[in-house]
């Protein structure tokens, strides 16, 4: 079968996350993300001293938040490569990746606001940053909770699959799809620094990789659908691409209104999650049986 012939390629995906997956890569990127923070904070002093050379000084903020807000944007482009390497895994611990990087999303939005600050700061003048900042910590703090009481309801979770030959072909094609994204999530991110690097503005990255993402929460369903098909299993799987879409609708709404939207699809989840652990029975026509761990 066609499956099993891309064999190689869900090998390249294994290799692939078992470097990610490691300590020493977990601390030499936090590592450079840290130099890229201190080089962005003396890259803005040197711009207000007028020692930078003028092609550089373009491409360069005049604010010193500028280097939190460029520090948290990849500490969320690496969740979000977490998130699409965590796709072959259940999709109980892929929406647990959901809630974590909207948890960041947030606090991104509110470091965002910084930006918007005089230097020395000072909120006499306008208190809306001020407002915005604590919508989204406190936006952010809420779904935190909500994610430790999903990974609570969803330790023991429902696993639709009962033979391993249908487990080992429907883990294969997540791992493909993976692979696929990582790709996509390479090409846009090496375009988007090119155009940054042409022009001096940003694009929108994350928004056109969440876009992407959505098709593949389809596709996920799709591929899903064909070695889950019972009702339960179908419900529990389109309910949580509602979810995620919420969240990726929350991320185009404004600073007040995101992580209201980024709440509700948090206890959302949190519902579809309860329900389908409550009402689904332990035995339907040999489809679904209760494990600890599974890949779903």
């Amino acid at each position: 079968m066609l499956i099993t012939a891309l064999q190689p390629v869900t090998d390249v995906f294994d290799w692939l996350h078992s470097i990610w997956e490691r300590a020493t890569t977990q601390r030499r990127v936090a590592l450079c993300i840290l130099w890229v923070y201190l080089v962005a904070l003396l890259g803005v002093e040197l711009k207000r001293q007028g020692l930078l050379p003028p092609w550089l000084a373009v491409l360069t903020p005049f604010s010193h938040f500028y280097a939190i807000h460029l520090a948290f944007t990849l500490i969320l482009g690496l969740e979000v490569m977490g998130l699409i390497l965590v796709i072959p895994s259940s999709l109980s611990q892929s929406m647990g990746k959901q809630f974590e990087i909207l948890t960041l999303i947030l606090l991104r939005n509110a470091f965002k606001e910084l930006a918007h600050l005089p230097e020395p700061v000072t909120v006499v003048d306008d208190l809306l940053p001020v407002i915005s900042i604590a919508v989204s910590g406190t936006g952010a703090l809420c779904v935190y909770l909500c994610l430790g009481l999903y990974k609570r309801i969803a330790r023991q979770h429902l696993h639709f699959i009962i033979t391993s030959e249908l487990r080992m072909r429907y883990v294969m094609s997540k791992k493909i799809l993976a692979l696929s994204l990582f790709a996509i999530f390479l090409f846009v991110a090496i375009r988007d620094l090119v155009l940054l690097v042409r022009t001096g503005e940003e694009h929108n990255f994350f928004e056109t990789l969440y876009t992407v993402l959505i098709f593949a929460d389809i596709a996920m369903v799709l591929i899903a659908q064909r070695y889950m098909p019972a009702f339960h299993a179908v419900f529990r799987n389109s309910g949580f691409v509602i979810g995620t879409l919420l969240m990726r609708l929350a991320l185009s709404a404004t600073p007040l209104w995101s992580p209201v939207i980024g709440l509700f699809a948090a206890v959302f989840v949190l519902a579809v999650t309860w329900g389908t652990n409550y009402f689904t029975p332990l035995q339907q026509q040999g489809y679904c049986v209760r494990e600890v761990e599974s890949t779903d």
